[in-house]
């Protein structure tokens, strides 16, 4: 195992991560710093990265990894070994979350604000306490404010020797182009089908035909993937979104589906915060040497409002989440309906619901199908402008019936 073997598809980002590692240890031991030099091994080798591809490729996966190669502490290296053994402590603190200089940055709500970016520019600025680099990881960099936006400009053009930023974003046109043009930029690819069912049925024990149709089914998304073969209620959900193509017959079946979908998000919400909030509450107070039935300690109360603010970002945003994972399985069973429609004989992300495809196939023609397709891009961008998900689905149901 090393810390490559997690990025499923992804060989040519995994030669230039593993080229750039081995040329930011050459660095090193010339003492340079991060910024591109001129000519040889060390031009691989930049201060600011750029991950991007579709959803689930990795490109979280894929930044961690080279932080840990970046951090990593094998006696091989002497011998000409490839950075990222995954064994030794540097590998280890870094892919465990642990490592003094490395900072991973994830939000739990809808942005990244001004205030928290600010922070991690004035760390950037320092040299690493003991490892190699100073790394900082935003693995959802167009989530930032423009403010952050901004701040961040700030610590990209005037980078620290020593530090190394990684931003990670659906695409290059969600970050700003004063950033991204002082990233290098690396593109991760959806995998194929056969590399990710051959990833479960190693690494998760996941039996071949129930990882080829999760495989499909994840349409290139790793994690997902993974919760559709190992986890039976993820599969049930699925099922159960899936049978809102047939289910919309009148108007009382379309909005019956859309409050449904809508509760199932809210209750996935709810669901976490069971789990989450109590806990983050409870250790803020003991932070505070609060006791039980007593007064609560000064500066508390701020605190604690501060966090149930961030708690209820979280909901909201997970809301958002789970009805965008529905929404994509939508967008997948419509997209195998059309292709059905035009006659494809190959297989379908959605190879487990052939009866239902087949039957939506044949009670329509392909424009009606683009229709529906329309519907649902037309409630996703509904809900990024933040509309209320209930009006949004339910506008989105009922134009799957007039389709």
């Amino acid at each position: 195992m090393s810390v490559w073997d997690d990025l499923v598809g992804q060989d040519r980002v995994v030669e230039q991560l593993q080229s750039a590692s081995r040329a930011a240890r050459a660095t090193v031991t010339a003492g340079r710093s991060a910024a591109p030099q001129p000519g040889g091994n060390a031009s691989l080798m930049t201060h600011a990265w750029l991950f991007t591809g579709p959803p689930g490729a990795g490109q979280v996966t894929a930044a961690r990894a080279f932080a840990a190669a970046l951090q990593c502490t094998s006696p091989d290296l002497e011998l000409g070994g490839t950075p990222g053994c995954g064994f030794c402590d540097g590998c280890h603190t870094v892919l465990s979350g642990s490592h003094a200089d490395v900072k991973q940055v994830r939000t739990d709500g809808l942005s990244i604000g001004v205030g928290d970016m600010r922070d991690l520019v004035l760390r950037a600025s320092s040299y690493p306490t003991g490892g190699r680099w100073s790394v900082i990881l935003i693995d959802a960099a167009h989530r930032l404010t423009e403010a952050a936006a901004n701040a961040l400009l700030k610590g990209v053009e005037e980078p620290s020797p020593r530090t190394v930023w990684l931003l990670c974003a659906p695409s290059v046109q969600d970050v700003l182009p004063t950033i991204r043009s002082r990233c290098r930029l690396l593109v991760l690819r959806t995998p194929s089908v056969d590399a990710v069912a051959d990833m479960l049925v190693r690494r998760d024990g996941v039996g071949p035909e129930t990882a080829r149709l999760a495989a499909l089914a994840g349409q290139g998304d790793i994690d997902r993937t993974r919760r559709l073969a190992v986890d039976e209620q993820a599969r049930a959900r699925r099922a159960d979104v899936l049978r809102i193509p047939l289910e919309v017959a009148d108007l009382g079946g379309c909005l019956t589906a859309a409050q449904r979908l809508v509760d199932t998000a809210k209750a996935d919400a709810e669901a976490l915060a069971e789990t989450q909030d109590a806990k983050e509450t409870d250790d803020l107070k003991a932070a505070y040497g609060a006791a039980e039935g007593s007064r609560a300690p000064r500066g508390m109360a701020g605190a604690v409002k501060e966090l149930e603010k961030r708690q209820k970002s979280r909901a909201t945003r997970t809301r958002r989440e789970t009805l965008g994972v529905a929404l994509g399985d939508l967008l997948g069973f419509y997209r195998d309906v059309l292709a059905i429609q035009f006659g494809t004989t190959g297989a379908l992300a959605n190879e487990d619901q052939r009866p239902a495809l087949q039957k939506v196939a044949g009670a329509g023609l392909p424009e009606n199908t683009l229709r529906r397709i329309e519907a649902v891009l037309a409630c996703r961008e509904a809900l990024d402008r933040n509309v209320d998900p209930l009006l949004a689905v339910e506008a989105m149901t009922v134009a799957l019936r007039a389709g």
